[in-house]
């Protein structure tokens, strides 16, 4: 009852967190100088008339604070609106199109982050002072301070264009995409037995996955190493030792142990992997949230931005529920 009675506090602010997101993004882009409809029409030679009724026909005319609560007000009743780029387009259409690729990228992503960190801040940790865990801290320097892009080129270069082993960019082989289950092409292709769609799924995903994940990864070599360390200084590992326990057993509570901050970690990374599946998208041409919202800003179309802070700030929220709860699984001494 305790940690249910946390976790609904913890799912009622995340309210408050949307709406102060969905305020900030509300009044940046009106502060921002342009006409939405100019940049939609993509040309400044309209009649001031026509001009006129165009915002008229879009409320962009109304008061401000009424945009906002008119806004807000068809949001908690699901509707996000429609584009100003596409006259009659749902944005919440668009949003469960888009979506599942941009989850499915920022899970690759945190895996390979998560693999790669674990096993080069656990290498570190294990070979403190030696030229291993120096290479080590070096490649957790470096990769953090990465371009995504400039990564994500050279990826493509390599392996793309001078090995020919995975494609390009894009997220699957026109024609090759899997029954639509979950939206998520490797899980629909495993739902599906469609061997054939999840080796593609796979191919294309491995450029875009491995770029975020390795520019990801090095704040959690870092971290790996130094709670790991700490770990293997404190009492209770010196009792273990002393008592003839195998070193092997000593390293996998050890380990445990040092995942603590590891876990929290996570959790607070999702918010910089969206962010960056932003470059990575772009650099890829991969059909998420990313490549929405960039296009969407060129024509200041401002429901669909707003459509997706907001999901952005929900995706987040829902994420540190789910570490509260992982807390609960590595660290038995944690009760809410």
């Amino acid at each position: 009852m305790g940690l249910l009675r946390y976790l609904a506090v913890r799912a009622a602010l995340i309210i408050p967190s949307i709406l102060i997101l969905y305020t900030i993004a509300f009044i940046v882009l009106r502060v921002l100088p342009g006409n939405p409809v100019l940049a939609v029409l993509g040309t400044k030679n309209i009649p001031e008339e026509k001009l006129r009724q165009l915002e008229e026909e879009l409320g962009l005319n109304k008061p401000l604070w009424l945009q906002y609560v008119e806004y807000l007000w068809r949001v908690l009743h699901g509707d996000f609106g429609t584009s100003l780029v596409v006259e009659g387009r749902s944005i919440a259409a668009d949003l469960r199109e888009r979506l599942p690729a941009t989850v499915e990228l920022a899970v690759a992503g945190l895996l390979v982050s998560l693999a790669l960190g674990l096993a080069t801040g656990v290498a570190a940790g294990v070979r403190r002072g030696s030229r291993l865990d120096a290479a080590m801290r070096l490649y957790g320097s470096l990769t953090y301070t990465l371009f995504i892009p400039w990564l994500g080129l050279l990826l493509q270069l390599v392996f793309s264009i001078w090995l020919g082993l995975l494609p390009v960019s894009g997220r699957i082989t026109p024609g090759r995409a899997p029954e639509t289950i979950t939206g998520l092409y490797v899980v629909d292709s495993i739902l599906t037995r469609d061997w054939g769609a999840l080796r593609d799924a796979l191919a294309h995903l491995a450029l875009p996955a491995l770029t975020l994940g390795i520019v990801l990864s090095g704040p959690y070599t870092r971290l790996v190493r130094s709670s790991l360390s700490a770990v293997l200084d404190s009492r209770f590992i010196l009792a273990y030792r002393a008592r003839g326990v195998r070193e092997t057993r000593i390293l996998r509570h050890a380990l445990r142990n040092a995942l603590i901050p590891v876990v929290t970690y996570a959790g607070l990374q999702f918010a910089l992997l969206l962010g960056g599946a932003v470059l990575t998208e772009t650099t890829f041409d991969w059909p998420g949230i990313g490549t929405y919202l960039v296009e969407k800003i060129q024509y200041r179309d401002y429901p669909a931005i707003q459509a997706v802070v907001i999901v952005f700030a929900g995706l987040v929220g829902l994420v540190s529920l789910v570490v509260d709860l992982v807390y609960a699984l590595v660290d038995p001494r944690i009760r809410y």
